[in-house]
């Protein structure tokens, strides 16, 4: 089975917690004590890991250029928490079950890795059921993404789809209302009615949504922009959207 890094205190810590089995071994900052380390200690002792502790010249090697391991580098067996179109579906019905309004958060092509991270990071921290994805041409959970998301990875499903655009007619098929982010659109954000189930899908960095995902969305919205710059980071945008959404959906 191929092997796959999750390093960072907290994207370890959220790993730990909840898929500890798929960890293969711990790498720790030799000499490292602080309180944050002493945890993740304990998390692996109590799930009986291997801890190997190891200079920092070590772990620079393993994550090599990617980013910041903070002294912290798990090694897993096999991908972590991704999923397809039939976790998508029995999703749907495990909500529709319970009663609730799915929520979900669909990228359109976000390539960039720290773009990933910080939408699975607002995603999760705004209560968002599931992030789907396409598969090809699109960032997946890299260490990178991992690390930005600050354990959002671990706790929240990624779902990748082979086609988007059957994707959104699913889930429409289903009653959930798709508000695409577009910057030419007519409607604002805070015109738009954004309580029960929605999927709010959020373009490329760049050319934002792609001509078919823009046909397959109810509406179109855009965020009212005051200054002179012509659009938003689409982490930062994602974050407004769907806490524009919360709002909403908390009154």
């Amino acid at each position: 089975m191929a092997q796959q890094l999750v390093y960072g205190l907290h994207a370890v810590q959220a790993l730990l917690k909840s898929s500890p089995q798929q960890v293969q071994e711990l790498l720790l900052l030799r000499g490292r004590r602080d309180q944050k380390l002493q945890k993740i200690i304990r998390q692996a002792e109590q799930n009986a890991l291997t801890i190997r502790y190891v200079d920092r010249k070590v772990l620079d090697e393993k994550v090599g250029d990617d980013g910041n391991h903070q002294g912290a580098v798990a090694v897993c067996v096999g991908d972590t928490r991704i999923y397809d179109e039939q976790f998508l579906k029995s999703l749907l019905k495990d909500l529709d079950t319970k009663g609730e309004a799915p929520f979900l958060l669909i990228l359109d092509g976000v390539t960039d890795p720290h773009n990933l991270g910080a939408c699975l990071r607002s995603a999760e921290a705004a209560g968002v059921h599931a992030v789907i994805a396409p598969k090809d041409k699109a960032a997946g959970l890299t260490p990178t993404a991992r690390k930005v998301a600050c354990g959002a990875a671990e706790v929240l499903p990624f779902i990748t789809v082979t086609n988007l655009a059957r994707t959104l007619q699913m889930l429409q098929q289903a009653g959930v209302w798709i508000f695409g982010a577009a910057g030419e659109a007519e409607q604002e954000l805070y015109q738009s009615s954004l309580t029960g189930p929605l999927a709010l899908v959020m373009g490329a960095e760049g050319p934002g949504l792609r001509r078919l995902t823009r046909e397959n969305c109810d509406h179109l919205i855009k965020i009212p922009m005051a200054g002179e710059v012509s659009s938003l980071n689409v982490s930062v945008a994602t974050g407004v959207c769907l806490f524009e959404a919360v709002r909403q959906r908390a009154g």
